[in-house]
């Protein structure tokens, strides 16, 4: 009774919209959507995940399309993306170069795994010098077009489900126009999905929520 009960929380209007979204999912009209639910020949499941995370570590692969830097601002400002007008510096900087085409697969460390007077860039780098993935590839420094990449491949709700606030792509840092060097990341935030970039000196100081995404070496350890 507990649980049908709670149904007398919604409204008759968010009911048949549920309803209707069963339909939808199911690639049916409703009515047909609502039947083969209530014969239980469709189930409701949240989609895969496009990563995983193993003892604080989180990873999956990206693969690029040769996109520069001031292509990437066109591509994720006419989608809504937000991009910070330092990150629009480091992008456009020569320093910047793409790729195309050759898949990376990524680890992001998550800040949880460092003490806060750890969570510093070069302490960072140095663990993730000594980091061994499962198969006991070692972490490397990523392209800056990373940071592109998992803009484009994550919302903000998988970043949120990640338990981030934003990724930072642990490239060797750009400088910007006045000679201060970046690191770009992907943030999230209540006013809009960022292209953002921080501080890349060696004595900057991260947050607990913050992510560190590294290149895992193609080479795999031979036996």
């Amino acid at each position: 009774m507990g649980r049908i009960n709670e149904l007398n929380d919604f409204t008759r209007g968010q009911l048949d919209a549920a309803l209707m979204k069963i339909g939808q999912d199911a690639g049916m009209g409703t009515a047909e959507g609502i039947r083969a639910f209530l014969r239980g020949e469709l189930s409701i499941s949240s989609p895969p995940r496009s990563w995983r995370e193993e003892d604080g570590v989180i990873y999956f692969s990206v693969t690029p399309d040769g996109a520069d830097g001031e292509t990437w601002i066109t591509l994720l400002e006419g989608n809504i993306f937000l991009v910070e007008y330092c990150a629009k510096e480091v992008l456009r900087s020569p320093s910047f170069k793409s790729t195309n085409g050759v898949t990376t697969e990524v680890a992001i460390l998550k800040g949880m795994l460092f003490e806060d007077q750890c969570r510093i860039t070069e302490l960072i780098r140095a663990h993730a010098e000594a980091f061994r993935t499962p198969d006991k590839r070692k972490l490397e420094k990523p392209n800056a077009e990373l940071a592109c990449l998992i803009r484009r491949k994550f919302t903000d709700k998988e970043i949120e489900a990640m338990g981030l606030t934003c990724i930072v792509a642990m490239h060797e840092p750009i400088n910007d126009s006045d000679g201060n060097p970046g690191l770009l990341s992907a943030r999230r935030d209540g006013g809009g999905r960022w292209l953002n970039a921080y501080n890349g000196r060696s004595d900057c100081r991260w947050g607990r929520d913050h992510g560190f995404a590294f290149a895992v070496s193609q080479a795999r350890p031979t036996e």
